[in-house]
């Protein structure tokens, strides 16, 4: 596939490329800082633009086959109003509609949307002090998803930690399974593109784990 990765200069998004030139894709890889991407593949296309920019996603969805949309804000954020990943979502879905984009992946967390159930109940009050406010507005980028009518795939990672691929992450698809845990991002990354094509993941939202 041709593949637009949003949040791609750092962190989780960059290993994602990594992931997806690795597995064979062509990628172009979105982000305010994306010219500085120390990376470079002849299947690389950097794409400086902004997320909540309609005319920079415009022209950064023309010619590619899916979207895999890694958003994250930094530390100092968290205690402040967010809104970043729904924002972003109402831009680009429209877009990729009108653009015939059917292929939608995304990576939140445990603990947004239906997830925010099965966090334990000793974890979910420092939970909801730290993370609230963008988990709130991760709740809301889920639910424009399942609304938009595309094929959409929704990641909820546990708690990243720098790490390469070990192979051991478990990939809990049942509610019933759901729980919290560490995992690496580079086990997150390369299952993320590994079931890109995979049609049996379309409307789904699986946790994923190491331990």
């Amino acid at each position: 596939m041709f593949v637009l990765v949003m949040g791609a200069s750092r962190g989780l998004g960059l290993e994602v490329v990594k992931a997806a030139l690795g597995q064979g894709h062509s990628v172009r890889a979105f982000a305010r800082g994306a010219s500085g991407i120390k990376l470079t593949h002849d299947r690389l296309e950097k794409f400086p633009g902004d997320a909540l920019a309609s005319q920079d996603l415009r022209r950064a969805l023309v010619g590619v086959d899916g979207v895999i949309q890694v958003l994250g804000v930094s530390n100092r954020d968290l205690f402040r109003p967010i809104d970043l990943f729904s924002q972003a979502t109402g831009v680009l879905v429209p877009l990729m509609i009108s653009q015939g984009v059917r292929r939608l992946v995304a990576v939140t967390g445990f603990g947004a949307g239906d997830s925010a159930a099965a966090i334990g109940p000793f974890q979910r009050l420092p939970f909801r002090m730290l993370f609230g406010r963008a988990y709130d507005d991760k709740t809301r980028q889920e639910r424009l998803i399942v609304a938009s009518g595309l094929d959409w795939t929704i990641w909820r990672p546990g708690v990243l930690i720098n790490g390469s691929i070990s192979g051991k992450a478990k990939i809990l698809m049942a509610p019933a399974q759901w729980r919290n845990g560490v995992v690496s991002r580079g086990d997150v990354a390369a299952n993320v593109v590994s079931h890109l094509t995979d049609v049996a993941m379309i409307g789904q939202k699986p946790v994923i784990i190491r331990f």
